[in-house]
């Protein structure tokens, strides 16, 4: 029997009346896939870590790479008060999903790579950053150089582009002191509280730069995202110093740009080109057999 003419019309009303996401806004025909669902939770976590790994692949070939500075923070899918984070000294480029090691809150390796420390600064920051927001599943934190070179005017980014309105408003912040290498608890309390509710990237006062996300590819691309963003505010800078005016975004405009652009999914989506370029040159050595 034939659909009703109500239920025809109740169908396309709730079709019209459904609101689309950001995926959805920029996809011509059918949209990209976001983040994948799992009913399985090692195949989940399996899933993660193979995009944690790629990550640290990604912001090598990028050079991001400082002796032995630098970590990601990703949370257990299965124990929400443990993650997994990178071992101290292994270079990024060389990170498989098998060298991870699984801390706890107190910072004890619980699970993973047991034979190589994890980064005691690193613990630090990370554990404080989960702590205060249950939202965010994954941090990165890498003394990249635009970023470093930008955080020595302790100033946030200007809407000067369309990319760089992702951290408009609340969504970035600037933590205003260093105290040295974070190896207490006051100070990584503070980075977190300075972070904020709904920060997404934070530039750390003569220190680097640090971005989370529900997704540790969120994350990762914000980490990318914002170290390009620097590097453009650092040129823009340069070329006023010249006498050229700057124009920004408008203010209306930044928070359209914002809200179109900034969901977890899209964000989710922006860095699987990164990954499908390493999976390729690589022969995705970077992956769990």
């Amino acid at each position: 029997m034939a659909p009703s003419f109500d239920s025809q019309v109740l169908a396309q009303d709730a079709t019209q009346n459904k609101k689309e996401t950001a995926l959805e806004k920029i996809s011509q025909g059918t949209p990209l896939p976001g983040v994948p669902k799992f009913t399985n939770v090692e195949l989940q976590r399996q899933h993660m870590l193979n995009h944690m790994a790629g990550a640290f692949r990604v912001f090598a070939r990028h050079g991001f790479v400082e002796g032995m500075a630098g970590h990601i923070s990703l949370r257990d899918p299965e124990f929400p008060d443990r993650f997994w984070t990178n071992p101290l000294g292994l270079h990024f480029g060389l990170i498989n999903p098998s060298d991870m090691i699984l801390v706890n809150e107190a910072g004890v390796a619980v699970g993973g790579n047991m034979t190589r420390p994890a980064n005691a600064a690193g613990f630090l920051i990370h554990a404080a950053l989960h702590k205060s927001r249950p939202d965010v599943n994954a941090a990165c934190h890498f003394h990249s150089t635009y970023g470093k070179a930008w955080s020595a005017f302790a100033q946030p980014l200007e809407m000067l582009n369309q990319d760089v309105a992702m951290f408009y408003g609340k969504a970035q912040s600037v933590y205003r002191e260093f105290g040295g290498v974070v190896l207490k608890e006051e100070e990584s309390a503070a980075l977190a509280s300075a972070l904020g509710s709904e920060g997404k990237g934070m530039i750390l006062r003569n220190h680097g730069l640090l971005t989370v996300g529900t997704t540790v590819d969120e994350a990762a691309y914000l980490f990318l995202l914002m170290e390009k963003s620097c590097q453009i505010q650092l040129a823009v800078d340069a070329a006023a110093a010249a006498g050229r005016e700057k124009v920004y975004i408008d203010d209306e405009a930044a928070r359209f740009t914002f809200e179109n652009t900034s969901e977890a999914e899209s964000l989710y989506a922006e860095f699987q080109g990164y990954l499908q370029y390493e999976s390729a040159i690589s022969h995705d050595g970077y992956k769990a057999l």
